[in-house]
């Protein structure tokens, strides 16, 4: 897959089949969209393009709401798309100059001259343009002038992706992981660099790799214990995740750490990847370290029972 981080980078093609849109997750109701476009585009002998936006237009458009946590970074997605075979993604900066273009600029401009649309792939309810008056209409109609066909993706389907979206969002602000993970079609991860912490888990008997997420939009679960796989250097290992603000030591920042299992490197700096597969407990403040200890050795038996009997919901 081939990545362009401005639509201005982007060569016309003779035969793109598009479709347009967040992605974010990259679940099953977004995967049914990219197969029906692979499909149209291997039918007619074309290429897929998906045209996505970053900054998030909300990120934009009402910079003071900061309450919008996206399922994946604009990385991740960038990964979750290639693995589907997308052949051309277009991640071009939103911006307000871009959301003030009328709709037949934006249909004429972008579509059609920058990316040689000859198949759009959208739904009835996709906005564009000034104050979002484009839409799945002024598609149509503009068409014939423009020479590409339209297809619209079922209100159902179209219904699919967004109850899915907001689902997954809300059963990983709970920690359900198995229905997050049900409705992406793969385990939830995330992704960051392995920071210095202050060595309290080495202490404790269980050292941890302490893990900065660098992007503040990404969304993370709610504070708890989780059974993971972790993946590293090329490496896959299972583990014991903690996200919290370590209530027993009187912690003041939110930590985010794992316990690897049968692993000892120096893997400071490096990064990491981490698939939650199941939720073992929530955050709790125990009366002393000595408890906590006691806890941690129970929470690791869960967390191996839970991986080697029960298994994660998604293979490797």
């Amino acid at each position: 897959m081939k990545i362009y981080h401005h639509i201005n980078d982007f060569t016309p093609l003779a035969n793109a089949v598009v479709t347009i849109g967040t992605f974010d997750g990259v679940h099953i109701g977004h995967r049914k969209i990219i197969a029906h476009i692979k499909e149209l585009a291997q039918r007619s002998n074309g290429e897929t393009v998906i045209l996505t936006f970053f900054p998030h237009p909300r990120m934009i458009l009402h910079p003071e709401d900061e309450s919008l946590k996206l399922i994946n970074t604009i990385n991740e997605k960038a990964e979750l798309l290639e693995q589907l075979g997308v052949d051309h993604l277009i991640i071009t900066p939103f911006s307000r100059d871009f959301s003030n273009q009328t709709a037949e600029e934006y249909i004429r401009d972008i579509l059609v001259n920058k990316i040689g649309t000859k198949t759009i792939v959208i739904g009835y309810d996709h906005r564009f343009g000034k104050d979002r008056q484009g839409g799945l209409d002024d598609l149509l109609r503009l068409s014939p002038c423009y020479g590409f066909n339209v297809v619209e993706i079922p209100e159902q389907d179209i219904n699919d992706v967004a109850i899915s979206s907001t689902r997954i969002r809300e059963a990983l602000l709970v920690n359900d992981i198995y229905i997050a993970n049900e409705c992406l079609g793969y385990p939830f991860f995330i992704t960051g660099k392995v920071i210095r912490g202050d060595q309290l888990g080495r202490e404790l008997g269980y050292p941890t790799a302490n893990l900065l997420v660098e992007e503040s939009y990404k969304l993370i679960p709610d504070d708890g214990i989780f059974a993971v796989r972790v993946k590293v250097n090329g490496q896959q290992y299972n583990g014991m995740a903690y996200i919290g603000h370590r209530p027993t030591v009187n912690g003041m920042s939110r930590n985010i750490e794992v316990n690897i299992f049968d692993f000892s490197e120096d893997i400071y700096n490096q990064q990491l990847r981490m698939e939650f597969l199941h939720f073992v407990r929530g955050d709790i403040k125990f009366a002393s370290l000595d408890e906590l200890v006691v806890q941690l050795g129970k929470d690791k038996e869960e967390v191996q029972a839970l991986l080697i009997m029960n298994g994660p919901q998604f293979n490797a």
